[in-house]
């Protein structure tokens, strides 16, 4: 074991599958020579090659439509793109192409490819750098969603996902890139995509979230129960697919849910959530789901962005509001 933060486990997973594959190979903008712009692939090239590790021109749909093209040929690519904000660009060779040839092919032909993004504000970075849409890539047939929270969990479900068949985004908070260590086993490991899971156990009400929310969920959490109010804390981990029983388990004891995006309200992945609820769990609930959300505008300039995100009042007050329900 050593202590590491997610930046630190996702270069060691990346290292971990390159030394006992060499079918897995890295492409996008400045992943080699300057080990990428969070610096998540430094030092890969000089341990695997230029062969390996392979400086792109800046063009995000060319990254990805060459890095399908590898996967197609047998190799398992993984493609980083700097900021999500410029993955708009890949959405038609993802949606078009990567997520359908399975299906095309009648699953002859399999695209283990990954696709890497740093996702989300907070760092006060520029436009088109702190978007989160991950409900849209949800919302194409075949692709999968990753969004890890820690770095225990990124170098699982990144090992899984490169070994994965299919299409994968990886989505990563980049909020919480350094933000706090833990321990990370040096040896290859894995964790099950589609797989939620309980942080905390709590009776009162289940609080849902995924990448850089959960730490402030956990925060919420601790003020409430100093209050007597103990929530149950739930890591979604996978947007898609999803594991809906494990929400489903908790509803079912508490009676009481809020769920937390980043992202903006309308149409966002917690709406997709609640939707569930109400077609499943009517009769286990004893308030109506509620959900605290990012705003539908464009994530704003630095000095309003932490008024975008949720934090620690919404999150309690809307606690507090399904709890008097």
């Amino acid at each position: 074991m050593s202590q590491m933060n997610m930046v630190e486990a996702i270069n060691n997973a990346l290292h971990n599958e390159m030394k006992s594959d060499d079918k897995v190979v890295i492409i996008g903008e400045d992943v080699g020579k300057d080990g990428g712009v969070f610096r998540v692939t430094d030092g890969l090239i000089q341990k695997f090659g230029e062969d390996r590790v392979i400086d792109s021109p800046l063009a995000e749909s060319g990254i990805v439509g060459f890095a399908i093209g590898l996967a197609l040929y047998g190799f398992k690519p993984i493609a980083e793109i700097q900021f999500m904000g410029f993955l708009w660009p890949c959405l038609d060779q993802l949606s078009s192409h990567a997520s359908r040839i399975r299906n095309r092919t009648w699953g002859r032909y399999k695209v283990p490819l990954v696709v890497r993004a740093p996702y989300g504000g907070g760092v006060r970075a520029l436009e088109h750098h702190a978007e989160s849409f991950e409900s849209i890539l949800a919302h194409i047939p075949g692709l999968k969603v990753v969004i890890p929270s820690n770095p225990y969990d990124a170098k699982g479900l990144l090992i899984s996902s490169i070994r994965d068949p299919n299409p994968v985004v990886f989505l990563e908070p980049k909020r919480i890139y350094r933000g706090f260590k833990e321990e990370v086993p040096e040896e290859a490991y894995t964790e099950d995509i589609g797989k939620a899971k309980v942080l905390l156990e709590g009776d009162d009400l289940t609080l849902v979230g995924w990448g850089s929310i959960i730490p402030k969920i956990l925060k919420a959490r601790e003020l409430m129960l100093e209050k007597g109010i103990n929530a149950e804390v739930i890591d979604i981990r996978s947007i898609s697919p999803y594991d809906y029983p494990t929400v489903h388990q908790s509803v079912e004891k508490t009676g009481r849910i809020v769920i937390v995006q980043e992202a903006p309200r309308t149409l966002g992945f917690a709406s997709e959530i609640i939707s569930r609820i109400n077609d499943n769990e009517m009769l286990n609930l004893k308030a109506p789901a509620f959900r605290v959300t990012g705003f539908d505008v464009p994530f704003p300039y630095y000095k309003m962005e932490e008024w975008a995100m949720p934090d620690l009042d919404r999150i309690i007050k809307a606690s507090r509001q399904v709890l008097k329900w």
